[in-house]
């Protein structure tokens, strides 16, 4: 994960507000549920200093949400007075979050926006590029998954080969046929085409760790072979599920928590090879110190957490990194990084020590 996101968060100046809503079952009460929960957490805000504009700002935004949507999928607000002498106040950053990797309901108010259970649900989600195919076309989704929670589909288009051909070929193995079927082969290669190309630009923007190819095997195996060879290299390929009933849609949902399992620990275990091996060359630190030193010099590539434990001064050390447009990700949780932190480093940042 890029930090340079985060950036403009940091850069700002004055204390600014930290707002974590946890996500809840939807109720027929949300909407006051949604006010109760604010204003505890305005009460709380109020009493460690925080100016009312911002609190109206934030406020305000939390009341133009839906209720219903704000509960299911949870909030994360930063919010700030405006620079200069105008008096009012802005909402810098609104994102849905998920509570499985944070406290539930929090707020903060001061110097440095409290971001990193943001941070880390981020770095626990798997942005998969879905495609269920068939012969002539395929339903594909830009999901963002974990293992711990539903997909969150984010878009779903219906892509459609433009062959006029038909793609199935006729029964039987009579001679008679044979043109038939080179029809329907370059009919079924047409249609991967098209949707390969649709699968490129899609990668684009959405910027998947994983493509999924699901739905008739014929279908996918032609997308396959259509792939640009970065996708290729991304792609994966099941025969759980589909979109056809709500059972085929299920077993599809556990493949891609399955699927995104698994691409999380592949990056933490690359993750934690680097650390060893940068190490071995100077080109690594651990220890709230050392990372902090390498990151005021801008020496830090990437900085490296653990999952399920919060880093020593983390808001301090995500803000040097993010002044300086490093990465941060997960090592595995067996590596017990001195005070929970790391980093891969650009350059040996003089006066640093290695780890040992």
């Amino acid at each position: 994960m890029h930090l340079r996101p985060l950036r403009p968060l940091f850069e700002r100046q004055g204390d600014l507000l930290t707002v974590f809503l946890e996500s809840r079952p939807p109720s027929e009460d949300a909407p006051e549920q949604v006010r109760k929960r604010w204003k505890a957490l305005r009460e709380q805000a109020e009493q460690a200093g925080a100016e009312e504009p911002v609190l109206d700002a934030a406020e305000a935004t939390l009341v133009e949400a839906k209720a219903g949507e704000l509960q299911a999928d949870g909030r994360v607000i930063v919010a700030a007075a405006e620079e200069g002498e105008s008096g009012g106040a802005s909402v810098l950053l609104e994102e849905p979050w998920d509570s499985a990797t944070g406290p539930g309901d929090t707020v903060h108010w001061g110097a440095l926006p409290e971001v990193g259970d943001l941070v880390r649900e981020e770095l626990s989600s798997v942005r998969i590029l879905l495609a269920v195919a068939d012969q002539e076309g395929a339903r594909v989704r830009h999901e963002v998954v974990t293992q711990e929670r539903e997909a969150q589909q984010l878009e779903a288009t219906t892509v459609e080969g433009d062959s006029v051909e038909g793609a199935h070929k006729p029964r039987g193995g009579a001679l008679a046929h044979n043109r038939i079927q080179r029809r329907a082969d370059e009919a079924v290669k047409q249609n991967a085409q098209v949707l390969a190309d649709h699968l490129t630009s899609a990668a684009r923007t959405f910027a998947p760790r994983v493509l999924v190819l699901a739905g008739e095997v014929q279908g996918r195996t032609a997308i396959r072979s259509e792939l640009s060879s970065k996708l290729a290299d991304i792609c994966v390929e099941t025969d759980e599920g589909g979109v056809q009933d709500d059972g085929a849609e299920q077993a599809l949902a556990e493949e891609l928590r399955r699927v995104a399992g698994e691409e999380t620990m592949r990056s933490q275990a690359v993750y934690t090879d680097q650390f060893h091996e940068s190490g071995a060359h100077g080109l690594a630190v651990q220890g709230a110190s050392p990372v902090s030193h390498a990151a005021q010099m801008g020496a830090v590539a990437t900085l490296l957490l653990q999952p399920g434990r919060a880093a020593a001064d983390e808001s301090l050390l995500l803000k040097a990194c993010a002044l300086t447009d490093a990465e941060v990700a997960f090592v595995d949780a067996a590596t017990h990084l001195e005070d929970g932190v790391g980093a891969l480093l650009r350059f040996p940042p003089e006066g640093s020590t290695p780890p040992q």
